[in-house]
C-alpha cells in the first residue's frame, strides 16, 4: 500500500515569470496553496521557482496552475517549460482517467475561499448576529 500511495503523490516545479512586479511570486503562491487539501509540501526555492508535492487523486498540475493564473500570477512560458507542462498535463489527465477520477472544481473553489478569508476587506461584520439588524 505504501508503494501505491507514493505513486499517487506527484512532485513538480512551478516556474514563474521574472518580469512580474512581485519578485517573490513563489513565496506568495506557497502561502495561498498551503491550506489546500491534497497539497503535501511546498518549497519556494527562490522568488521564481516553487517545488510542490500533491496528491494526484485530489489535484493536478493543470488545476493548480490555472488557479494561480486566475489569481494574477504570471507563469514562465519559455519553450522548455511549456513542453514539460504539456507533458505533465497529459500524463496526469491519463492517470486520473485510469483511476476513474472525474474532473471536479472543488479544489479551485477552496483556493479562492482561502484567499478571500486571508484578504483584509470591509466585508466582515464583527458584531454578533443578534445586533446586526439594528444598524
Amino acid at each position: 500500500m505504501e508503494r501505491e500511495t507514493s505513486v499517487l503523490v506527484k512532485h513538480r516545479e512551478i516556474r514563474f515569470c521574472r518580469l512580474h512586479p512581485d519578485t517573490q511570486q513563489a513565496h506568495s503562491a506557497s502561502r495561498l496553496l498551503s491550506d489546500v487539501e491534497g497539497v503535501h509540501q511546498l518549497r519556494p526555492q527562490d522568488g521564481h521557482l516553487l517545488q510542490i508535492s500533491y496528491d494526484i487523486t485530489l489535484l493536478n498540475l493543470n488545476l493548480l496552475e490555472d488557479v494561480l493564473v486566475d489569481l494574477g500570477f504570471h507563469l514562465d512560458n519559455s519553450l522548455m517549460v511549456k513542453l514539460k507542462r504539456a507533458l505533465y498535463y497529459y500524463t496526469e489527465e491519463v492517470e486520473r482517467a485510469n483511476l476513474g477520477i472525474d474532473e471536479s472544481g472543488c479544489a479551485d473553489r477552496q483556493v479562492f475561499i482561502n484567499r478571500y478569508l486571508k484578504l483584509r476587506h470591509g466585508c466582515r461584520d464583527e458584531r454578533p448576529e443578534h445586533w446586526r439588524g439594528y444598524l
